[in-house]
């Protein structure tokens, strides 16, 4: 006889001795048998052919069906499940036939199984990886609604906030007019409390107007309007403007000549002056007093390179993505200062996003090098920003609009 034939009438103590080593419970038990008597007739149809492709199909159900109640209930993979039947598989020919009936149904059942196996290693391991894909886009679109409802938020507390700082802002002009014509005294009481009123508003307008940065950033509305200009100039007037909080906390900010800095390009000049002013100030909040922050930069084919670098304490590597996302603020939040140029003042989170989307409206790319943190060494940072090198707005209508005036800027430098 062939090992179909001797195989075949142990189907029914195969089925009892497998089901009971695959489910405890009598309903698992009910639900598994079906399943497990396609298995054994398959394998009766492989033994006939001499061909394990009949095993594929039952091997790629169980693979594809991680989560179904028969087979997770053990939390059994399919490698551990065919493990199970092929020891029961041995246990019951050996039990129910003669020594060398037995070695004539396992002969053949050895490739089988072997095949078996391999298929189900792969099966298996398509499915996790299929499983892992669905799972990881759940996780996506989770993210992507919450940045959306982030965005949200920014937005609307920005419009929020604008009407009632407006009325404050308001108010205290028409205080401040009622007091000119009050007594001396009580003028003098009073000009400090307005300053302090006109200082909390103008740092809250800037609060507000980063926010609504942010808003436009992430809405793609960023608008910019193209025109010519040189970055030595936009960096001249930066350190003019920063020089009194330089000399405040004894810093040293030197500017480079370098190649490309005195190149005549287009861009958005006051939202070129907020990113950088915004990348000198991070360097200022971050480098300790009586320290250096340095602006040099390079010509690259179709690129200037600026570099910003300091003498600063300097950002871990897992942070250095962090700082260029939304409220990406670092360090410990207790600790949270509003200083906008103290050391180790702290902010909202918004400056460098707010850089990032401006370089990027402009068609240029923006990372940071740091060796790491360290507030005693002071390994410091270094912030790069690529810009194109653009002989031209972008647009055609400002093209012609700005042709006389560039070529009579560039004849001036």
């Amino acid at each position: 006889m062939d090992a179909r034939t001797l195989l075949e009438p142990l189907r029914e103590p195969w089925l009892n001795a497998a089901t009971d080593a695959l489910a405890r419970g009598e309903a698992t038990r009910a639900g598994l048998r079906p399943q497990l008597l396609d298995f054994f007739d398959r394998l009766l149809s492989a033994l006939a052919q001499g061909d394990p492709t009949p095993l594929n199909i039952v091997v790629t159900t169980w693979a594809w069906s991680l989560t179904s109640t028969d087979l997770s209930d053990e939390r059994l993979t399919v490698l551990d499940a065919l493990r199970v039947l092929g020891g029961v598989t041995l246990r019951v020919v050996r039990r129910h036939l003669p020594p060398e009936q037995a070695l004539q149904v396992l002969e053949p059942l050895l490739p089988l199984w072997l095949h078996a196996f391999a298929y189900a290693a792969e099966q298996e391991l398509q499915a996790q990886m299929e499983h892992a894909r669905i799972e990881l886009a759940k996780v996506q679109q989770d993210l992507e609604r919450l940045d959306r409802s982030k965005s949200n938020f920014v937005s609307v507390a920005a419009h929020e906030l604008k009407t009632p700082l407006t009325l404050i802002e308001g108010y205290a002009a028409m205080l401040e007019d009622t007091l000119r014509s009050a007594p001396a005294p009580l003028r003098e009481q009073s000009q400090p409390l307005l300053q302090g009123i006109h200082r909390g508003c103008e740092r809250t307008r800037e609060i507000v107007d980063n926010l609504i940065d942010v808003s436009l950033i992430d809405n793609n509305l960023l608008r910019l309007s193209f025109q010519p200009l040189w970055l030595h100039q936009l960096f001249n007037a930066l350190v003019a403007e920063l020089a009194p909080v330089l000399e405040k906390r004894h810093l040293t900010l030197s500017v480079e000549p370098f190649l490309g800095s005195r190149h005549l390009i287009f861009g958005d000049i006051t939202r070129l002056q907020q990113a950088f002013r915004h990348l000198l100030l991070n360097a200022i909040k971050y480098t300790p007093d009586g320290g250096r922050i340095t602006v040099d930069g390079r010509l690259l084919p179709g690129f200037v390179e600026v570099r910003i670098s300091d003498t600063g304490i300097g950002i871990a590597p897992e942070n250095q993505r962090l700082i260029f996302e939304k409220f990406g603020r670092v360090g410990d939040p207790r600790t949270h200062s509003s200083s906008k140029t103290g050391f180790k003042g702290g902010g909202p989170g918004l400056g460098l996003s707010i850089v990032k989307g401006i370089i990027e409206a402009h068609g240029g790319t923006i990372w940071v090098e740091s060796p790491g943190y360290d507030e005693e060494k002071c390994p410091g940072s270094t912030f790069h920003v690529l810009l194109p090198l653009r002989s031209a707005p972008p647009d055609e209508d400002e093209t012609r609009g700005l042709e006389q005036l560039a070529a009579y800027l560039t004849q001036g430098e």
